[in-house]
Formats: structure tokens, sequence, C-alpha cells
């Protein structure tokens, strides 16, 4: 289904590398404040889709619309101050910096958008009490379960307001009550601060609380009911 005037679109997306087509001809229309998961067997795109909308990578051909931009018409800066601005982004491997307290981290964001110290640590604190994880801000992160280090990466995701949120295969490094319990957290978190969330996972169980459900197979883009 192709949806007009939407935050996020996709007209035409082909991603090749060489011979290998990852992805092809697909269509997409994303609204504000939409979940939105992408499934599909290891390898059949899902990264790469994310990598496309979040402008870390480039397609081979097709546009790309992100809040109006076209990406293909902005510099390797544009994008950087694009993603730094308007986008967060959660990883399987949490990529908290090990040298930084918990506060640290999910101030960093903010710290780069110019927003003030006194104000940082008022968002920081108030996100990590959101997040349950408010006697957590001194410690730093090897000393987390890995549970608590991705709700740290949620925060750090959301701490600087951004209109997009892209989640890759967020809980891949937990437990299945663990999982849940993030996966949980993230979709609530994000609905709050009304950002739309884009997430690629295996999981099964995030289904039923995504707007919507994509599924790649052999490089098409097939809705499905969530």
């Amino acid at each position: 289904m192709i949806r007009t005037n939407g935050q996020i679109q996709l007209k035409g997306v082909t991603k090749a590398y060489g011979a290998h087509v990852v992805l092809s001809e697909c269509d997409l229309t994303i609204q504000r404040g939409e979940f939105l998961v992408i499934v599909g067997r290891s390898g059949s795109g899902k990264s790469t889709l994310l990598n496309l909308i979040g402008g870390l990578d480039r397609p081979t051909s097709g546009l790309i619309e992100v809040l109006g931009r076209p990406l293909s018409g902005l510099s390797e800066d544009e994008l950087s101050r694009l993603r730094c601005r308007k986008l967060g982004f959660v990883f399987q491997f949490f990529n908290l910096i090990p040298t930084l307290t918990v506060a640290e981290n999910v101030r960093l964001p903010m710290a780069l958008n110019g927003v003030s110290k006194v104000e940082s640590l008022a968002r920081a604190n108030a996100l990590l009490e959101e997040l349950g994880l408010m006697d957590c801000g001194p410690r730093f992160p090897e000393e987390l379960s890995g549970g608590e280090q991705q709700r740290v990466a949620i925060a750090r995701a959301i701490a600087h307001n951004p209109d997009i949120v892209l989640a890759d295969e967020p809980t891949g490094n937990l437990d299945l009550d663990t999982a849940n319990e993030v996966l949980e957290l993230l979709n609530q978190t994000c609905r709050r601060h009304n950002a739309t969330l884009i997430m690629a996972t295996h999981s099964r169980e995030v289904l039923g609380s995504a707007d919507r459900v994509l599924t790649i197979r052999g490089s098409h883009l097939e809705e499905e009911a969530p």
C-alpha cells in the first residue's frame, strides 16, 4: 500500500551491490508517529533499508525523501547534520561509549545539538527515570546488564527529540524476557515522544504492537497485517 504526503517516502528505490540486488523498485510511505516493523530472513535487506532511510547508504536508483528533503540532493555534511538533529539510532550491540557514564552517553546527542548543560542534565535525568534507570546515571556501561544498556541506548536515541528513530535488531543480544521488555519500552517511549519508529527485527513478539508490518521477500517489500 502506498500512502502520500508522508514523513518518509521511497519511490522506485533499488539497491544493488554489483550484480546482487538487495532491494528492487521499492515504494513506501511512512507517516509521522507510525510504528513500522520490517521483517525478513537474515540478509534479506532489512538493515540496508534502514541505512538508506537514515542516509548512511545511497540507493542505486530511485528517490528517498525524509522530512520533505530528497536525500540525493544532500551532501555528506548535510546528511550528517540531518542524522544528528532529526534521527535517532538504536543498534543490536548498544554502541554506548564505554569511557562515558550512562548520563554522559544520554547527554551526548544533546551536546552535539547545542543544548545547554543545564537543560541536557534535566532531560537526561527525566529520560533515565522514565526508563527505570534513575540510579544508573553515574555508572559506566560495563557495569550494566544487557537490558539496562539497551534502555540507555533508547534514552540516548530520543534525548534530542528526533522525528524518526531507526532500530536495527535492537534485541538481538538479549534473552526473550528482556527482549520483550525492551521492545515494549522502545515502542511506548517513541509513542509518548511522538517519534516515528522503524524497526528491523527477527522477533515476532513485537508484530502485534506495530501499526504496519513489512516483509522483504526476494528484494521486494510486501505489507501484511500486524
